[in-house]
C-alpha cells in the first residue's frame, strides 16, 4: 500500500509540474545564387554594346512574401578598378587649359545596374551608402586625403557624370524580372566602350526594405581576333610597341606628303 501511495503521489506531482514548451523552429534563412552562361565574353574592334543576362534563384524564399512582391533584387556588373585623373579646365587669356585635378584610387571603370523597382522604392538612401551600391554612392577614395572636402566632392560629382555620359555607369530599372517564386533573370547593359579584365557580377536580395544576402560571380572581358594581339603587344612589350607607332605615323605622314604635293 505505501508503493501505491507513493506512485499516486509522483503522478500527481509530474502533472503540477510546469512543462517545457517545445522549442520553436527558427525559420530557413533567405539566401540568393547568381550565375551566368558564360565566363568569358570576347568583343571585336566593330562591338557596338550588347546586354547581358544573368540568372539567379532565391533560396528558402517564404512563399508569403514571394507572393505579396516583397522580395527586390539589384544586380550588379562591376568592371576593374583603376586610378582616375579627373581634370577640370579653365579660361586663362583666352585658352582653355587645365588647372586643378584630381586623383581618385580604385575606381571601377564600368558600373552597371539591373534592379526590380527604382532604387528610391527598395529600401533606405542608408542602406545604399552602407553597401557602396549604386554608382551616385560608390566611395570614390581619393589618393590625396587631405584636400578640402568641398574639392573632392565636386570632383567626384564631376567623375560619376563623365561616366554616366559615357555610358559606362547605367542602371536599368525593371532590368531584374522574377520568373517564379524563387526563380528570376537580370539584364546588365555592356556600353559599347567597356574595359577588357575581369568584371565582378554581384547580386543584391532585400527583403521588406531589409538587406538579406549578397552573392557574386567573375565574368572575364576580353579581346579577340587581330585586337586582341594588338592589345597584348601593347601591354607586353610597350616600349617597343611606342617606338612602332610613332615611326608608322611618321612613315604614314612622309608617304601622305609624296602622294597629294603640289608641283
Amino acid at each position: 500500500m505505501r508503493g501505491l501511495g507513493t506512485l499516486a503521489t509522483a503522478i500527481f506531482l509530474s502533472l503540477l509540474a510546469p512543462t517545457t514548451p517545445a522549442r520553436a523552429q527558427t525559420p530557413p534563412i533567405e539566401s540568393i545564387q547568381i550565375g551566368l552562361s558564360t565566363d568569358n565574353v570576347s568583343i571585336t574592334a566593330g562591338f557596338s554594346g550588347a546586354d547581358l543576362t544573368i540568372f539567379g534563384s532565391l533560396e528558402n524564399p517564404d512563399p508569403l512574401v514571394a507572393r505579396q512582391g516583397r522580395y527586390d533584387v539589384i544586380v550588379v556588373l562591376e568592371g576593374p578598378p583603376k586610378p582616375v585623373v579627373v581634370r577640370r579646365k579653365d579660361r586663362v587669356l583666352g585658352v582653355w587649359i587645365n588647372l586643378e585635378s584630381e586623383t581618385f584610387e580604385n575606381v571601377p571603370v564600368s558600373y552597371s545596374v539591373a534592379t526590380t523597382r527604382p532604387l528610391q522604392d527598395i529600401t533606405e538612401p542608408n542602406s545604399y551608402r552602407q553597401l557602396s551600391l549604386g554608382a551616385s554612392n560608390l566611395y570614390m577614395q581619393p589618393a590625396d586625403a587631405g584636400d578640402s572636402p568641398a574639392t573632392i566632392e565636386e570632383f567626384t560629382a564631376a567623375l560619376r557624370e563623365r561616366k554616366s555620359a559615357t555610358g559606362l555607369y547605367s542602371e536599368n530599372v525593371g532590368g531584374v524580372q522574377f520568373l517564379s517564386q524563387n526563380l528570376f533573370r537580370a539584364t546588365v547593359r555592356l556600353a559599347p566602350n567597356v574595359p577588357v579584365g575581369t568584371h565582378k557580377a554581384r547580386a543584391f536580395l532585400f527583403k521588406s526594405g531589409l538587406f538579406i544576402k549578397e552573392s557574386s560571380a567573375q565574368l572575364e572581358i576580353r579581346k579577340s581576333g587581330f585586337e586582341q594581339s594588338i592589345f597584348r603587344v601593347a601591354h607586353d612589350y610597350s616600349f617597343l610597341y611606342g617606338v612602332f607607332a610613332i615611326s608608322l605615323a611618321m612613315i604614314t605622314g612622309w608617304l601622305g606628303r609624296l602622294l597629294f604635293r603640289k608641283d
